[in-house]
Parts: C-alpha cells; structure tokens; sequence
C-alpha cells in the first residue's frame, strides 16, 4: 500500500476527529459561549450540513482541478477553519467555522477517495479505501475522547488547536507524498449522472442512511450531558466512555464488512433493529451508569455494522453515477447527523430530558427499519419482474428459432 494512501488516511483521522469530537465539548462550549446546550449542539449540525452541501457539489466541482492541488487547498482551509474555531469570540463565528471547515471536509474526501484508487492497482482499491475509512474510526476510538480529555483539562479550545496540529502534519504529508495524479480525459457528464435521483431505489437508500445515522447521532451528540446529569458519572469519564463508542465503532465496521457483500439486507435489517432496541434501553436506563456505558459500546457497534451496507447498498443502485454515488452516500450521512442532533436539542428544550433523545432517535431508527423494509419489497418485485421477462424471452427464442427454420424450408 502506497505511503500516500496512508497520509490520506492521517488527514481523515484529523477531519473525522473535527466532525465528532463536539459530543465530548458541548457542556464546556455552552458554558464559555453563553448558550444553552442544545444551541451548542447546532454546532454538531452546522458540520454535517456543510457535508450535505459540499459532498455532491465539490465532487462535481473540483473534477477538472489538479488533484494534488486541490487536496492542499482543500486541507489547508480545514485547518485555518480550526484556528478560526479555536480563537473564535462568538457564538456565531464558531458556527460559521464549523461550516466552512465542513466544506473543505467533504472536498477532501471526494477528492481524496479518488487519489486514494489512482495511487493502487484496481485490486488493491478496497484496501485502500479501507485505510481512509479507518482514520476515521480511529479518530472515534483516539482523536474524539483525546478531544473531551483536552477539553476538561486545558479548555475546549484546545481541541480545536489539536486537530489544527494534526491538520498541518497532514498537509506537509499531501506536500511531500502525495504524487501527481493526471488529469481525467473525459468529464463524466452532470446532467446524465443527475438522472439516479429520478430512481425510487436512490431515494430509499438516502433516507435509510439519513434515517439510521440520525437515529444513533440524536442520542450521541448530547452523550456528555447524559452521562455526567443523568447517569451520575463525573465528567473525567466522558473521554474513557467516548472511546468505548470508537471501539464498537471499529468492531461494527469489521463484521459489517465480512458480511454485508453476501447478506445485505440482513445486514440493514439486522442492525438497524439492534440500534433501535439499544436506544429504548437506553432511555429506560439512562440513570444506571453501567447501563449507560455497555449500551454506548453497543451503539457504536451497531452503527457502524450497517455503514458498509449503507455504502454498498447505494453503489448498487446508483451505479451508472459513479461520481455522485460515493458523495451522496457521505451526504445521506450527514445528512442524519444535521437531522439527529437537532431533533435531540428540540425534545431537550420542550424540557423532556437529556434522556430524551435516545427515544427521539429510536423513533427515526423504527422510520428507518420501515423503509428498509419498503426498499426490500421494491427490490424483490423488480427481481420477479426481471426473472419473469427473462423466462419469456428463453421460451420465445426457440419458437422463433422454429419459426425461422421452416421459413428457410419453404
């Protein structure tokens, strides 16, 4: 595996490590800003739209633009958008950080996936595409709980200034290791790739993705809160407690990955179904701090499981758009993450608890688990109409065959 790859790979940690680690910060943040807790929690939001947004525009975009060149530019901008984040006076330039550092995310890992596939030979391109997902679930396992210890020790401007570290060493591995990746000689055309989102099946992976990622992130952006107000633990745990979400993370991702290619819908159905019974039980329990812990861990696992099928899933059908499949999955994502997180502030704010949002988000997994359901029976009735068209034509092609033979006769 190329040493580029794996510098990509230290760049996602750093961008993941941005995206997540504001489940560990929220009560520092809002206390420091002057906000309440489910207003800080838009920051959470405020990062994934800017993913929705930048995902499928700068895949499109930069399509045209040096790789190399665009990566730099791409991860530079990240990381001033951290340094404007860690210095930021306000409220709203922290939010608008958040923002513009999201946009750089979602170029990088468009761009970012497709230097990964040039730099190998095509055989070698899950792998690689493994090593840039994997920095982003060490960034859950390392970057999110160093993130919240940073925070309760030496403020939560730390951990932005931390990720901007991390950001500039990944920017001098893009400058030094990166190589130079020829331009493309065709454009794919816009126009005939935007014609997936007229297909039913597209829209039905969207909103699964969006359904089941928000259903898990609802109940994990307001993490800390619960942990520290409701299961009684002191707030030193946080960190501990957030890598123990990275590790079902990784665990998930792993068996997810050996068998969601033979079994995806079981995988979709099996695991949305889990993350829907943990959140229940996570709401009925959140006072027990055991409970609390073990049924993290078991998120985490339960989240990540699907993720591979989630991403299979929506190559499979939109895959005459190979360059808005990747991006509309990463958008779909987060997609959830603005939706879940926002719908957790709001059932904070009716003043129902910082339980609350586990049951929020098992309501969106239960949406979840019924267009899966809906998604499965389009999938089979299109498979019987295709083996019924299919048998038609074999027992037709014979009696043509016959047909032709006693024409030539005559």
């Amino acid at each position: 595996m190329p040493l580029a790859v794996y510098i990509l790979g230290l760049s996602v940690f750093a961008l993941g490590t941005s995206e997540f680690m504001l489940s560990g910060l929220l009560p520092p943040i809002a206390q420091d800003m002057h906000v309440s807790i489910p207003r800080a929690g838009l920051l959470i939001s405020a990062f994934a739209i800017g993913m929705v947004v930048g995902a499928p525009l700068l895949a499109v975009a930069t399509l045209r633009l040096p790789r190399k060149t665009t990566l730099i530019a791409l991860i530079s901008l990240f990381g001033l958008g951290q340094v404007a984040g860690a210095l930021a006076p306000d409220y709203a330039v922290l939010f608008v950080s958040r923002v513009v550092s999201a946009l750089a995310c979602a170029g990088f890992w468009a761009v970012g996936a497709a230097v990964a596939i040039a730099t190998v030979p095509v055989g070698a391109r899950a792998r690689a595409m493994a090593v840039m997902i994997g920095g982003l679930s060490i960034a859950n396992v390392l970057g999110v709980p160093a993130g919240a210890f940073l925070g309760e020790h030496l403020g939560w401007r730390s951990a932005f200034w931390a990720v901007a570290v991390a950001s500039a060493i990944a920017l001098v591995g893009v400058v030094t290791r990166i190589p130079h990746i020829p331009m493309p000689e065709n454009r794919p055309r816009l126009k005939g790739e935007l014609v997936i989102y007229r297909d039913r099946q597209v829209l039905l992976s969207v909103l699964i993705t969006a359904l089941a990622a928000g259903g898990v992130f609802c109940a994990f952006s307001y993490l800390a809160p619960l942990l520290t107000d409701v299961s009684g633990l002191d707030a030193g745990y946080v960190s501990a407690v957030l890598a123990l979400f990275g590790i079902g993370a990784l665990i998930g991702t792993y068996i997810g990955g050996r068998v969601a290619d033979a079994h995806l819908f079981g995988v979709l159905l099996s695991g949305v179904t889990a993350s829907t019974v943990f959140l229940v039980a996570l709401g009925l329990l959140a006072s027990s701090p055991v409970a609390t812990i073990t049924l993290t861990f078991l998120l985490g696992v339960s989240a990540f499981y699907t993720a591979p099928a989630l991403n299979a899933r929506m190559f499979n059908v939109a895959g005459a758009a190979p360059t808005l499949a990747g991006a509309t999955t990463t958008a779909a994502f987060n997609l959830g993450n603005t939706g879940g997180p926002w719908l957790g502030g709001t059932v904070i704010d009716a003043g129902l608890g910082y339980a609350s949002p586990a049951w929020s988000g098992a309501a969106m997994t239960v949406l979840a688990l019924a267009t899966v359901a809906i998604a499965l029976r389009l999938t089979r009735t299109t498979s019987q109409i295709v083996a019924r068209s299919a048998a038609s034509d074999a027992e037709e092609t014979p009696a043509r065959t016959a047909d032709a033979s006693c024409t030539s006769s005559r």
